[in-house]
């Protein structure tokens, strides 16, 4: 690349030379960025930051869990996690407190004013959702879902067993 050249003015469908052998790939990773971009500006009109909802919405379906199984079942470093927690607790959207079966372990809960969250997440959801695809027909969405979870098959397989992230998620696959 010469000095004529800026790295920002490659167009959408130009392709770095290294990531002519996956187009795919590399159209799926600027999506996914993009993506995570635009939901981390809607999150963050309701004090959210990116991954947050995530975490919401596994103690939405759940109930009050383990901070263990929590960590489990996103995925994600368990101290990643830990200071998800944290700020969500000092937002005063979950709580922390022993289990009362096994006082060693801690309970995560969403509180009254993280219930009251979920409204406003979904509104989030479907905006983005309604955004991201416009222009698709209702059979281009579903083709659409309906290869994305063949990738995501293909990619847990990829990822090896034991990846908590692959599970179906709570309430159906």
């Amino acid at each position: 690349m010469s000095g004529t050249d800026p790295l920002c003015s490659a167009v959408a469908g130009d392709l770095p030379s290294a990531a002519r052998g996956g187009p795919l790939s590399f159209a799926l990773s600027r999506v996914a960025r993009l993506h995570r971009i635009a939901a981390g500006r809607r999150l963050r009109e309701l004090g959210l930051y990116p991954g947050q909802e995530f975490l919401m919405m596994a103690l939405w379906d759940c109930g009050p869990v383990r901070q263990s199984a929590l960590i489990q079942s996103l995925g994600l470093d368990p101290s990643t996690v830990t200071k998800m927690l944290q700020r969500l607790e000092q937002c005063g959207h979950v709580r922390r407190r022993p289990d009362p079966a096994d006082r060693r372990a801690v309970l995560v809960e969403a509180t009254e004013e993280g219930e009251a969250l979920r409204a406003r997440v979904e509104e989030v959801w479907s905006g983005l959702e309604e955004d991201s695809l416009a222009g698709l027909g209702p059979a281009e969405r579903g083709d659409l879902v309906r290869l994305l979870a063949r990738l995501e098959e293909n990619l847990c397989h990829e990822a090896g067993d034991g990846v908590d992230a692959c599970a179906p998620p709570a309430g159906g696959a």
